[in-house]
C-alpha cells in the first residue's frame, strides 16, 4: 500500500512545474517540434527549479533535499504535460548525476557530481541497444578486464544528448552481470553517429554510439570494486518513462474534452454526444490508472524493495496507454486532429515513441 496524499513539499513541487510547464514549455512545444531546437533559456530555467541539483549533496554542491522516486515522478508528469521530449532534454542529466550519488564512489561522486550543480550540463546514459532481443538483465555491449582496465565494445541507440555530452554512462556485460561505466567524451574508440531521425520527440537529440575497443581505467566501473545496482537504476528510469507518457496522456485527454465541449454539431456540444462521452470517459480512466501504476512503482523503490515487476508493467502499461489516448484525442478531433494547428498529432507522434524507449530518464 502506498499514500496517495500528496505532503504539503510535494504539491508545492508540483504547483511550481506545472507552472513552468504550461508557461514556459507549452508555448513552445510546436517551434521546437519544427525546428528540432529547444531555446536556451528555457533549458537554463529548467535547471533553475532545482531539476537535477536539489537532489545532490550538499558536499558536492547541492541542495542536499530527500531524493523520491514519487516526487520525482511528480516532476516528470508536469514538465510531460507542458512537452514530454522537452521534458526528457530537462532531465537527461539526471542520468548520470543520480546513479553517481547513488552507487558512486566516494572519488567518482567528487570527481562528477560538482558539474551539475552550476548550470545545466549535459550528461546522458547508453541503455537501448539496436537489436531485436534487447535485454537490460544481459547487454550485448561487453565490458572486459585487461591489464587493470576495461576495454567496451558494443552498439547503442537512443542515447540522449549525446553530441553535447562529456560523460556518458555506458551500460555494459560483465562475465558476473550487468555493469555501468562511466566514459568521457573523446575517449578513443568511442564514436557517437549522426543524429537519430525519429517520428516523434523532434526537440530531444538522440544518436547511436558505437564503443570499438573503448579502454577505461578500473576506477570508471561505477561503484568501483563494489559495483553499482544497474537493475535499480533501469527500474527507475522506466518509472520515469511511465511518468512522462502520463503527462503526454493527460494533455491529450484534457484538450480533447475541452474541444468537445466547445465543439458542436446539430445545436449542441460533441462532449453530450454519448459516442465522445463514453471515449472521453474511457481517457480519463487510462490516465489515472497509468499513473497509479506508476506511482505504486515509486513507492516501492523508495521503501527501498525490489520493483521490478511493478516498474516493467507501468511503464508497459503507460506507453500503450498514451498512444491509445493520444490516437483518440486526434479522433475526437475529427480532421482537426491531423492538422499542424492542433497539438493533437505532435502528441500522437511522441507517444509513439515510448514502445521503444528505455534509459530516457529517471527519477
Amino acid at each position: 500500500m502506498f499514500d496517495l496524499e500528496l505532503t504539503e513539499e510535494q504539491q508545492l513541487v508540483r504547483d511550481t512545474v506545472s507552472s513552468f510547464a504550461n508557461n514556459e514549455i507549452r508555448p513552445i512545444a510546436r517551434e521546437s517540434d519544427e525546428s528540432g531546437t529547444i531555446p536556451q533559456a528555457v533549458i537554463d530555467q529548467g535547471f533553475e527549479l532545482g531539476l537535477i541539483h536539489s537532489a545532490l549533496p550538499e558536499a558536492q554542491g547541492g541542495y542536499g533535499e530527500e531524493r523520491s522516486a514519487v516526487t520525482g515522478c511528480i516532476v516528470a508528469e508536469e514538465l510531460a504535460f507542458g512537452d514530454a521530449s522537452i521534458a526528457a532534454h530537462l532531465l537527461a542529466p539526471r542520468l548520470v548525476a543520480y546513479p553517481v550519488a547513488d552507487g558512486g564512489t566516494a572519488e567518482q561522486r567528487e570527481k562528477i557530481l560538482p558539474r551539475f550543480t552550476e548550470s545545466f550540463h549535459p550528461a546522458t546514459a547508453a541503455v537501448v541497444e539496436p537489436r531485436f532481443d534487447f535485454d537490460t538483465t544481459h547487454f550485448a555491449t561487453t565490458a572486459k578486464r585487461s591489464n587493470g582496465s576495461y576495454v567496451l565494445d558494443g552498439h547503442k541507440c537512443f542515447v540522449p544528448l549525446a553530441e553535447d555530452s562529456d560523460l556518458i554512462l555506458v551500460l555494459a556485460q560483465e562475465d558476473e552481470g550487468p555493469a555501468a561505466f562511466l566514459v568521457e567524451r573523446g575517449t578513443a574508440g568511442l564514436t557517437v553517429l549522426d543524429r537519430e531521425k525519429n517520428m516523434g520527440f523532434k526537440p530531444l537529440a538522440t544518436n547511436e554510439i558505437t564503443l570499438e575497443g573503448v579502454a577505461v581505467p578500473a576506477d570508471a566501473r561505477l561503484g568501483g570494486e563494489a559495483g553499482f545496482d544497474v537493475a535499480r537504476m533501469v527500474n527507475l528510469g522506466r518509472v520515469g518513462l511511465a511518468s512522462l507518457a502520463v503527462g503526454l496522456a493527460r494533455s491529450s485527454y484534457e484538450f480533447a474534452l475541452e474541444y468537445a465541449k466547445e465543439r458542436t454539431a446539430f445545436g449542441v456540444p460533441i462532449a453530450q454526444k454519448q459516442a465522445i462521452a463514453f471515449i472521453l470517459a474511457d481517457m480519463a480512466i487510462e490516465v489515472d490508472a497509468s499513473r497509479l501504476l506508476t506511482w505504486e512503482a515509486a513507492a516501492k523503490l523508495d521503501r527501498g524493495e525490489d520493483a521490478t515487476r511493478e516498474a516493467y508493467l507501468a511503464k508497459r502499461y503507460a506507453a500503450k496507454a498514451a498512444l491509445k489516448i493520444a490516437d483518440n484525442a486526434v479522433q475526437v478531433l475529427g480532421g482537426h486532429g491531423y492538422i499542424r494547428d492542433f497539438p493533437v498529432e505532435l502528441w500522437f507522434r511522441n507517444a509513439r515513441g515510448f514502445a521503444s524507449f528505455d534509459g530516457m530518464t529517471i527519477v
